[in-house]
């Protein structure tokens, strides 16, 4: 109860102090009578404003020798730490040899003849060495190289960095750290030495750094995380999405470490903090959650030590680690944290210590002071003194114009400024900063007097003294910034920066006054120049556009009194407001992130002005980011991220002139930034490059998108060799650029494409195998360009050099030599020549090139058809030998058979069975050019790799019976053609389940077509056709014979001619199906079996039975031949269909007979044979209408009259005569023994023969052959 009377105690009396002092400082209230004059009033309150600004200042000074305190067991510099450690190896006692010979042919030389003085001297030599190493490591490699000690390249000092004791650690690790270029090369030789493959992340970290200290600035030591991300990533290229990720976990494995082991730390991080402050590292993605507590528990048990034998104790590393490197901002940047506002009662710990400092010493006296270390305790005082002092000031700052009086006012202002930026009191902060912002009048400039021009000075201060901590209230000090700016240039008559954006139409007096000098707007003060007019009505401190929107002119008096209040600003300088902008390059990790958001904000306040957007603070974000460029990466990716938003802001801003200036900053920094070199898996010059895309994506102005390949083009071409991952923004940009309505963007971004294809390719895959395919994307987006042929042809052939550069074996290097650099020996790892055929790495390059160029074949345009064809089977051929069989499988899956999707076999037909659809061919891409080049070129290829991709026949032949069974007559032509040759190509190749494969294909494919053909023959059964008063055998139906186009409705007549059409194109296709079945047998008779020759032997069968019932569809055809009469079109084959069926029927029965009688009489052809003329023989007589004599019950004879035929009978039995002489030869032909098993069936057919009238007097010459030499024998035998 003591305790805490005593701490209410110490707060009131600060309390009535300061409030005593303010009341002092106020004066008397109005209205009260005092008795002091008027001199000793002004005293009194100038006294009592100082008093409390040197109450406050002797808190800022206390804080500040507590904080100095509370730091002073940091390391003056990493020689300090290593001072003690210098001394004892420099006589060389402690230094040992190397634990390997640096030379072993001066050691094999040596060591036969040499002398134990010589080997003593060359052991004291290399110590001296070693020694002046650890004191100035520059000079200690150049002597060790100049005495040949060592090697002279980076791979060698590096393997003597890592392999040699008495070294000291801390120094290695500055040297490794140096940002000299050899130093650099022997950093990445070291770091590349280690294999990290299948080792986890933290003891891959543990394994590193246990050979050599971190050194104690912080980018040395980003350096050399950034090596060892981008080489762990390497080993393991599936960790992580990218060497970022490792980067930034590097740090926060570094940070834990030193959380978890040091002993200073009261709160240690648990595993849920660690969790949390890794969250979206991994390219926005979390890392799973089960691996970040494993390597957290690693951690946390087992302490990573910077060295294993350091003379300087662990422990006091550990414990300044962070706060030397000021890790714990950086750290704050990745996770996204800020540094928050503790309230009053936050610092409950605080309050319980002093409590018990108070209880301790209470009872000793009660005359004593209770000192307190913890600067903290500031807090509680100035939480109660805050508020009067900022009124003391602010009331003295507003009513006195005594100069010594605002000078304490502006003196307090800094002071506490100062207090409550250290402390982290943002409110407080925020308030002091902006009541001295508004002090400055800036935005009422004519109203300034030189208290306020003090003020100005206090805030440029302020910036340069408290940069570290001022947080948001950046904003209020870069607005007072660009104010003053603006201010000076009106003062001087320059132009404003309008002018530079937009050419300006003003009045002849504006432009006048624009161009004078400062003394000319003296003079022509009278002018009511908007820009001045604006000032000089002022307006708030929180309004963007001052003045703008105030009514009313101002007066000549009001100007000049503006005029002259601008010699006061003479005192400012332009070096002071650089002065700020270059001191960002000072400002720690959190702090510059701040500086830049602050200055964004600023920036686009200027830009959006509605009269007179400015550029200030636009110049200034350039300048700060080249300024700004050398902080680790971490933190230079925390200001880019707010910087590429602003630029993508701005860039997609409606004022054309504002994001055409925006953009080419964009372009000066980028410029800027790829002079800086990037390692392999990172991801950041990418990331650099990404506003160009956004704005490229969404920029409706072609100006901007214009401007925006210039850019890039011009980057491209004069930094190529450290683009990097910046290649896929670059691809991005220039597949947009490919897409545009504007002919010259185009032609733009090709013409760079062309550039880079031709002349920088090696460097397109230098660092990220992805940016090929972003390449390959490209080049394809400009195939599809509509404005120039030319264009979209070059581009293929772009993708045909890409193949062979790939197939060259360069890119496919890259992949092989990612992990396994040869530069330098890398111990347990053996090197292993992998051929690219049995290894997919370059899956990943060829894949995006095939596909590209399968999408373009069906490219509406036949010449780009055609080119991609050629190219991708070119492709294909030449380089296919590089394949695998199981690479061969993807490419066919994902390049080839997407080409013939619409002619797969696999293809649903059903959709083409109705009269609104269109045949294949037409409702494709593709022309009858294109369909025979794309199978021939499928034939080539699968001939070509046969034995690769024998696996595919399958699929290859079903996309050829997509082809023979498509109704139209060009795509079926085209299958057979294909299938003929593939079938001759390959012959004996082929294996009998090959063979039985694909006559199956062209069974089911045949018997396929007949549903839907048979559904769209069913149609004319709903059609009424016009009865003629003819009989329809007499018709002769070529003729008109009187029927007119009107007798047939136009709807009937159009579906009656559709139909025609697919009758027609049905009969072609069944007969191709009969002339491949008989070519393919002929050719490649010797290497069928009986089974296969069977499915032939159904294949024919079913097309000829198929035939016939198509030809007994005598009221269907009759309706057809009306139609075709009234359309006057052509008649459908129908005969001709049936008579060729069934002579390769025919013929191949008797070929199978006479040229294999054993699988003939397997097969039992014989009998098929005599069957098959029978059913000729009954066609024929069918067709004359003759009948075989039946016997009624009773056994009288019928009695039949045989009537002349008529025109279009004879003209049938004429295209059926051929037929029937060739079954009739057959028969002819046949044994004694084999006619006399048929004679019985057919006997009455040739009796029915004999009494019917021919067209042909050859038929009753071979029937008096039959009789003669067959039937007669028989009967007289």
């Amino acid at each position: 109860m003591t305790v805490m009377w005593m701490l209410q105690t110490y707060m009131k009396d600060i309390c009535r102090i300061v409030n005593g002092l303010l009341k002092t400082a106020l004066g008397p209230p109005p209205g009260s009578t005092t008795t002091l004059s008027p001199v000793q009033d002004i005293t009194f309150r100038h006294e009592s404003v100082k008093c409390l600004a040197s109450i406050i200042k002797s808190m800022g000074a206390w804080m500040d020798q507590q904080l100095r305190i509370g730091d002073s067991y940091l390391p003056k510099s990493s020689e300090s730490s290593t001072s003690t450690e210098n001394h004892s190896t420099l006589n060389g006692e402690d230094a040992t040899a190397p634990e390997y010979d640096l030379h072993p042919e001066v050691n094999s030389e040596t060591s036969d003849a040499a002398t134990l003085e010589q080997r003593r001297a060359y052991k004291i030599e290399l110590q001296k060495g070693i020694s002046i190493f650890n004191r100035k490591p520059s000079k200690g490699i150049e002597f060790l190289i100049n005495a040949k000690k060592v090697g002279g390249s980076p791979e060698e000092v590096a393997a003597f960095l890592k392999n040699t004791t008495g070294l000291n650690e801390t120094v290695i690790g500055d040297y490794l750290g140096e940002r000299d270029e050899f130093c650099l090369r022997v950093m990445h030789a070291y770091v590349d030495s280690f294999n990290f493959k299948a080792m986890d992340f933290g003891e891959a970290i543990r394994f590193f750094l246990r050979g050599f200290r971190l050194p104690g600035e912080a980018q040395k030591i980003d350096r050399i995380m950034e090596k060892f991300a981008e080489r762990y990533c390497k080993c393991n290229p599936n960790s992580f999405t990218s060497a970022d990720t490792a980067y930034v976990l590097a740090y926060s494995v570094i940070m834990l470490n030193t959380d978890a082991h040091n002993s200073m730390v009261k709160d240690k991080m648990s595993k849920a903090d660690f969790i949390r402050n890794n969250r979206g590292i991994d390219d926005g993605k979390d890392l799973p959650e089960e691996y970040l507590g494993a390597l957290y528990d690693h951690i946390v048990k087992n302490e990573i030590k910077m060295s294993a034998n350091s003379s300087t104790p662990q422990s006091k590393q550990s414990n300044s680690l962070n706060k030397l490197l000021g890790l714990d901002g950086i750290l704050n940047l990745v996770t996204g944290k800020q540094t928050e506002e503790k309230a009053l009662g936050a610092n409950g710990l605080l309050i319980r210590h002093i409590q018990e400092q108070f209880k301790a010493k209470s009872g000793k006296s009660e005359s004593i002071y209770h000192v307190v270390t913890d600067a903290a305790i500031l807090r509680f005082m100035v939480e109660v003194c805050w508020g009067p002092m900022l009124a003391a000031f602010s009331v003295t700052l507003d009513q006195s114009d005594d100069r010594l009086a605002t000078s304490q006012c502006l003196q307090g202002f800094r002071y506490a400024v100062h207090v409550t930026a250290v402390m982290g009191m943002q409110t407080q902060r925020d308030a002091f900063v902006t009541s001295v912002a508004k002090f400055t009048y800036l935005h009422c400039a004519a109203d300034m007097k030189q208290r306020n021009v003090d003020a100005v000075k206090a805030i440029i201060s302020i910036a340069i003294e408290d940069g570290n901590n001022l947080q948001d209230a950046w904003e209020h000090i870069l607005t007072c910034l660009s104010r003053i700016e603006h201010l000076q240039l009106l003062g001087e008559g320059a132009p404003p920066d309008a002018s530079y954006l937009t050419s300006s139409n003003g009045e002849t007096e504006e432009k006048a006054l624009k161009s004078m000098g400062y003394p000319s707007l003296k003079i022509k003060g009278t002018l009511q120049n908007p820009a001045v007019m604006a000032i000089v009505r002022g307006g708030s401190y929180d309004s963007t556009a001052v003045g703008v929107n105030s009514p009313g002119l101002v007066t000549p008096d009001q100007i000049n009194n503006f005029i002259s209040n601008l010699n006061l600003l003479d005192q400012i300088g332009n070096f002071e407001l650089n002065h700020v902008f270059a001191n960002s390059q000072r400002l720690n990790s959190e702090a510059i992130v701040a500086f830049v958001k602050a200055l964004c904000k600023v920036s686009i306040s200027e830009l959006q002005s509605p009269t007179d957007p400015r550029v200030f603070s636009l110049t200034k974000i350039v300048e700060i980011a080249h300024y700004n460029m050398n902080h680790i990466r971490l933190v230079w990716s925390r200001i880019w991220n707010v910087l590429s938003g602003f630029f993508v802001s701005v860039g997609l801003s409606e004022n054309l002139s504002v994001a055409i200036f925006v953009m080419d900053s964009l372009r000066q920094l980028a410029m800027k930034f790829l002079e800086r070199e990037e390692l392999a898996n990172y991801n950041f010059q990418n990331e650099f490059l990404r506003p160009f895309v956004i704005v490229m994506q969404k920029s409706n102005s072609t100006e901007i998108r214009e401007l925006i390949v210039r850019c890039i083009s011009q980057m491209v071409l004069s930094r190529v060799s450290n683009v990097k991952s910046g290649w896929k923004s670059v691809f991005m940009v220039f597949t947009v650029a490919a897409a545009d309505e504007r002919k010259n963007v185009v032609l733009l971004a090709f013409e760079t494409m062309e550039k880079i294809v031709r002349e920088y390719f090696p460097y397109i895959t230098e660092t990220e195998t992805t940016t090929f395919t972003d390449c390959v994307r490209c080049l394809t987006t400009f195939t599809n360009s509509r404005f120039n042929s030319d264009v979209s042809l070059n581009a293929i052939a772009f993708l045909r050099f890409c193949a062979l550069k790939l197939a060259d074996g360069g890119l496919i290097c890259n992949v092989k030599s990612s992990v396994d650099d040869p530069s330098i020996p890398i111990v347990d790892e053996v090197a292993s020549d992998v051929n690219p055929s049995d290894k997919d790495d370059h899956v990943s390059f060829w894949i995006p090139l095939l596909t590209g160029l399968s999408k373009l074949t069906s490219d509406p345009r036949s010449a780009i058809r055609k080119s991609a064809l050629e190219v991708l089977f070119n492709i294909l051929n030449d380089h296919g030998h590089l394949f695998s069989h199981s690479f061969w499988t993807t490419v066919f899956n994902s390049a080839i058979f997407p080409i013939y999707n619409s002619f797969s076999d696999r293809k649903d037909v059903k959709d083409q069975d109705s009269p609104t659809s269109a045949p294949l061919s037409e409702g494709s891409a593709w022309d009858s050019e294109t369909s025979p080049i794309a199978v021939q070129c499928l034939v080539d290829l699968f001939v070509n790799f046969f034995n690769m991709i024998r696996s595919q026949l399958p699929s290859v032949v079903s996309i050829l019976m997509g082809f023979i069974r498509s109704p139209a007559k060009g795509p079926a032509s085209t299958g057979v053609a294909a299938l003929l040759r593939l079938a001759g190509e390959l012959g004996g190749r082929i294996s009998e389940d090959e063979y039985r494969e694909i006559f199956l294909s062209l069974k089911e494919a045949a018997a396929s077509l007949l549903p839907g053909f048979m559904k769209v023959l069913r149609i004319m059964d709903e059609i009424e056709m016009p009865e003629s008063s003819h009989p329809f055998a007499d018709v002769d139906v070529s003729s008109d014979h009187g029927f007119r186009n009107d007798d047939l409705e136009d709807g009937n007549l159009q579906t009656a001619a559709y139909v025609v059409s697919r009758v027609k194109g049905h009969i072609a296709v069944q007969l191709l199906i009969v002339q491949v079945v008989s070519d393919i047998y002929k050719a490649n008779q010797r290497f069928l079996s009986a089974a296969n020759v069977r499915i032939l032997i159904d294949i024919f069968s079913s097309i000829a039975s198929h035939a016939h019932q198509l030809n007994s569809e005598t009221d269907v055809l009759k309706k057809l031949l009306k139609a075709c009469s009234i359309a006057e079109i052509s008649d459908p084959p129908m005969v001709h269909f049936e008579n060729e069926s069934y002579k390769n029927y025919l013929d191949f029965l008797r070929d199978l007979l006479d040229d294999n009688p054993s699988m003939s009489e397997a097969l039992n052809v014989e009998a098929q044979l005599a069957a098959v003329c029978e059913k000729i023989l009954q066609i024929y007589l069918n067709c004359t209408g003759s009948r075989t004599v039946q016997q009624n019950p009773a056994n009288k004879p019928v009695m039949h009259w045989i009537l002349p035929s008529g025109s279009a009978k004879k003209e049938e039995l004429a295209e059926r005569t051929t037929l029937l002489l060739s079954a009739l030869r057959v028969l002819s032909g046949l044994e004694r023994d084999s006619f006399r098993g048929h004679a019985r069936q057919l006997f009455p057919l040739f009796v029915d023969l004999v009494r019917c009238e021919h067209s042909s007097g050859e038929v009753q010459r071979i029937l008096s052959n039959i009789f003669r030499s067959c039937i007669g024998p028989i009967i007289m035998g």
